[in-house]
């Protein structure tokens, strides 16, 4: 089989699902092995749907490249131990696994002000878990930190957040006297530059919502 076999975490997330689609719609996508708690809605032929649990996940197929889209809030998750579990272990978890079958290079989904070192536990578990990827072994690794998420979360079935709700509408009256790094972006901007510049990425390679938006 020609082509590229990628793994998919959060596929049915804000961003993961265009990352799904647009995978599939690669024609240098020969196959994408998708992870989830739930069986899959989707049926395409070049989709391989798995049900996990992520806190055991069994060995995944060969692989070439990752994208890590699992992502909750602790008000959704309940708790910050169940948010971390989320957040960090189950995209680490991920990430070791399709590393052990081949995956050379990862793209991950975090956040705008991600640090590890940050006194906000949000941004500072988003921060610890670009530093624990970029310490393992991939050849690269692009990290996307969008700034608030646009896109149509009722349409998943996921609470709306009020904050992005919030942030888009200030946006688009505000327009460009907000900073580019700091507008509200389309989830599916996020995942067209992920799906862009994971195949060859070298090292790590952190982009920010105002590279996000450049077309690729």
């Amino acid at each position: 089989m020609s082509g590229r076999t990628v793994v998919l975490a959060g596929a049915t997330g804000l961003v993961g699902q265009h990352l799904l689609q647009g995978l599939l719609a690669d024609p240098g996508v020969a196959q994408v092995i998708s992870l989830g708690r739930r069986p899959a809605t989707l049926s395409h032929p070049r989709l391989q749907a798995l049900v996990v649990d992520f806190a055991a996940l069994p060995a995944l197929p060969p692989s070439d490249e990752v994208y890590l889209a699992l992502g909750t809030t602790i008000k959704v998750a309940g708790s910050q131990a169940a948010f971390r579990a989320v957040d960090f272990d189950a995209n680490l978890a991920v990430a070791r696994a399709a590393l052990a079958a081949g995956a050379r290079r990862a793209g991950l989904v975090s956040a705008m002000g991600a640090d590890a070192r940050s006194a906000v536990f949000y941004s500072r578990v988003k921060g610890e878990l670009e530093d624990t990827l970029a310490a393992l072994p991939f050849d690269g690794l692009l990290i996307a930190r969008p700034s608030m998420l646009e896109g149509d979360r009722a349409a998943l079935g996921q609470p709306e957040r009020p904050g992005e709700r919030w942030a888009s509408a200030l946006g688009r009256w505000l327009g460009p006297l907000v900073p580019a790094n700091y507008r509200p972006i389309p989830a599916a901007a996020v995942a067209a530059a992920l799906r862009a510049g994971v195949p060859t990425v070298q090292g790590r390679q952190v982009l920010l919502s105002g590279a996000l938006r450049r077309p690729r």
